[in-house]
C-alpha cells in the first residue's frame, strides 16, 4: 500500500515538473504537482488508503527538510541583518494575507462538514 501511495505522490510530481517545463516556468514543479493533488482530492471528495499512508510515513520525517534552511540561516547571518526590515515587511505583509485567508478556508471547510453530516443524518 505504501509504494501505491508513493507511486500516486511520484506521479502528480512529475506532471507538475512537465507542466512547469511546458507552461509555467515561474512556479515550481513541486507547488505545482502539490496543487494538482490538491484538486484531485477535492474532486474525489476522499483520500485513499494507499494516498493516507505514504502520506503519513513522510510526515514523519518532515523536521529532517528543516535542516538545510536553518543552516542556511546561519551561514548567511550578516546577509539577513543587513536585510531586516525588507525580510520583516514580507514576514508581516504574508501575515497579514495568510491568516485572514486560513479563517475563511477553515469556515468553508466547517460548513461543507456539516453540510454532508446533515445529508448523511
Amino acid at each position: 500500500m505504501l509504494l501505491r501511495g508513493l507511486t500516486w505522490l511520484v506521479l502528480f510530481q512529475i506532471v507538475g515538473v512537465a507542466i512547469n517545463y511546458a507552461l509555467l516556468p515561474a512556479l515550481p514543479g513541486a507547488i505545482i504537482g502539490l496543487l494538482l493533488l490538491l484538486v484531485f482530492l477535492l474532486i474525489r471528495g476522499r483520500v485513499d488508503e494507499p494516498l493516507n499512508t505514504a502520506a503519513n510515513t513522510l510526515l514523519q520525517y518532515l523536521p529532517l527538510l528543516l535542516v538545510v534552511p536553518a543552516t542556511g540561516i546561519i551561514v548567511s547571518s550578516h546577509e539577513l541583518l543587513d536585510n531586516l526590515m525588507p525580510i520583516a515587511g514580507a514576514l508581516v505583509l504574508s501575515l497579514l494575507v495568510t491568516v485572514p485567508l486560513c479563517g475563511w478556508l477553515m469556515q468553508t471547510l466547517a460548513r461543507r462538514v456539516e453540510r454532508r453530516a446533515d445529508d448523511q443524518a
